[in-house]
């Protein structure tokens, strides 16, 4: 029978610190809990609050006979370090706690101390390691199979000279920690000391009834200490060994008998693969943002708008088609191909019902056909440009221009620019005024590789002055050329007009087809200077409901990434005719 150690505790348990109960309590079965395995912490409050804590990994069998175990007291695995003796003295040198395995190896010697996951346990479990945090340097272990991170970690050494340097605490995924144990047969045991200070409460006065000292020797030998005073109180000393994490596995995540809008009863593997025809299931394409913010998964948008996350040529998801702004259809059988089952419950939770499938437009545009428009126009305007100068003696590569090579897109699609698929990543409808300006700063962003001095030298050979263009940035370069271009387009001149000494009499005026560009702009300024409240003005005033920004901002920024590509279409549009001639 298992020991209920907060109500054997010689203490009742309300009058406990929180600490000293959770310390106390057992472990669930929740996969998403942290346990703690090791800790050494001094607390610097009014209770000077102390933690000296190791897990072991002992037999079931052995759990019910366990006493109070040595290693608690100093709070980790081997205190100290064996005398230098004679050859071989040391060859039976196998640290322990108390004669069990350890999940974190600690060692320290009073003033010095390191930590690490004990090797049986990342070997077993098939861990990575990584150290972060330059001087407060941590040990993160990575599932990197799966992948499954921040699996163990804790705070890598600490240094001990009247009081601890830093306080170290390592936890655990329950998850984890429970198969570990289930493959040796074990029970994850706390060896703890824990002291701290308690207010003298009518409830402890009349526990200690009248004494200086009360012993807390609790039935089964599992727990040692007391309760004395002092000039700061009541102090209280526990040194306890609690079986806290049971022989169990935690309830494993799972596809087999998810059930799905729009098919008939639950789902399992065999079932889905049956399903040669079978039917499909629309997601929300919020399901990607696990897979676009984190540089371990590939989730680049394919050639025809799609994404398909994957892992490392480990797995990947497959026939993930994208329809209308935000849903994303895939085929039951195709989703339940080889991959992690928690990679199919992701999936499950970010199911859409056929309610909203029925009320969606399934032909709306979604953000990753915009950023194709997008770059089509870029692309277009890197040649528009090029062949421009060509023609007026200023020769410039495409690719140089705009950043961006067409044959390089063709061969290897958007492997090259990263910067396209950050700005194709989901877009919700509910999209955050902190996420639309990012986006529309990278929306900004994404064509400002053309180079000033090449449009101050276009604008130049259009007769400029060249005190006049000297100073421009580039929003006004590529509107200063878009009026010169329009007018002659207006009438009707080849490019041989293009090249002048007498200054284009409209050129520097302010051109409207150009003011979404110039929109994108107040809006990468907002995001850096906090005034957004200029950018929705003019968001308004270029014919957005900015009412509609109470539900989010993913309509706001449909409205600027068309808006821009309107903007270069009018510009290449332009620049063609007057080629063309």
């Amino acid at each position: 029978m298992p020991i209920d150690y907060l109500a054997t505790f010689p203490v009742p348990q309300q009058l406990l610190p929180e600490r000293l109960r959770r310390l106390l309590s057992p472990i669930g079965l929740d996969p998403q809990e942290r346990v703690e395995v090791s800790a050494l912490s001094e607390g610097k409050d009014v209770s000077e609050e102390v933690v000296h804590l190791v897990m072991a990994a002992v037999p079931e069998a052995a759990v019910d006979t366990l006493e109070v175990l040595e290693a608690g007291s100093n709070g980790v695995v081997s205190f100290s370090v064996p005398t230098l003796r004679g050859k071989g003295s040391c060859a039976g040198f196998a640290p322990s706690v108390s004669g069990h395995d350890y999940i974190v190896a600690s060692w320290g010697g009073g003033s010095f101390y390191t930590y690490s996951l004990a090797e049986k346990v990342w070997m077993a479990l098939g861990l990575s390691v990584s150290c972060i945090g330059n001087n407060e340097q941590r040990l993160v272990y990575d599932d990197l199979g799966l992948p499954e991170f921040g699996v163990a970690d804790g705070e890598v050494s600490a240094n001990y000279y009247w009081e601890v340097s830093r306080n170290v605490i390592w936890r655990m995924s329950n998850e984890y920690l429970r198969k570990y144990l289930w493959m040796r047969g074990a029970v994850g045991v706390r060896s703890f000391y824990y002291s701290a200070v308690l207010p003298e409460t009518p409830e402890l006065v009349e526990l200690m009834a009248g004494k200086e000292y009360f012993d807390l020797k609790a039935e089964g030998k599992w727990c040692d200490g007391d309760i004395r005073k002092d000039e700061r109180g009541l102090l209280l000393q526990v040194w306890a060994t609690v079986a806290a994490v049971s022989c169990e596995l935690c309830l494993e995540q799972t596809a087999e008998g998810l059930v799905w809008p729009g098919l008939d009863g639950p789902m399992t593997h065999a079932r889905a693969n049956a399903q040669l025809h079978g039917g499909s299931i629309y997601l929300d394409d919020r399901f990607l943002e696990r897979y676009e913010q984190s540089s371990f998964y590939e989730s680049m948008p394919n050639r025809y708008g799609d994404t398909n996350p994957s892992y490392l040529g480990q797995w990947a998801f497959s026939d993930c088609v994208r329809v209308g702004r935000n849903l994303i259809r895939v085929p039951i059988r195709a989703l339940y191909k080889p991959k992690p089952d928690r990679e199919i419950v992701h999936a499950h939770h970010c199911v859409v019902d056929g309610g909203r499938v029925a009320g969606a437009d399934l032909a709306e545009e979604h953000v990753v056909a915009k950023t194709k428009r997008l770059l089509d126009q870029i692309l277009d305007l890197g040649d528009r440009l090029s062949k421009l100068g060509e023609a007026v003696g200023i020769p410039k590569g495409a690719a140089e221009l705009v950043g961006f090579s067409r044959a390089e897109i063709e061969a290897n699609w958007w492997t090259t620019y990263p910067q396209l698929c950050r700005l194709a990543q989901v877009a919700p409808l509910s999209m955050t005024q902190q996420a639309f300006l990012a986006r529309c700063k990278s929306l900004h962003e994404v064509w400002q590789r053309v180079p000033d001095g090449f449009m101050r030298q276009l604008l130049r050979k259009a007769g400029c002055p060249a005190e006049k263009v000297k100073g421009l940035g580039s929003l006004k370069l590529l509107q200063g050329l878009l009026n010169i271009v329009e007018q002659l387009d207006t009438q009707q001149e080849s490019v041989d007009a293009f090249v002048r000494d007498v200054e284009p009499e409209t050129w520097a005026e302010k051109n409207d087809r150009m003011a979404p560009l110039f929109l994108t702009n107040d809006l990468r300024i907002a995001d850096a200077h906090e005034s957004f409240g200029q950018a929705l003005a003019t968001l308004q005033a270029l014919g957005f409901d900015t009412a509609t920004v109470n539900q989010g901002y993913g309509r706001a920024l449909d409205f600027v990434f068309d808006g821009v590509i309107g903007a270069f279409e009018a510009v290449n549009g332009s620049i063609a005719s007057l080629l063309a001639r």
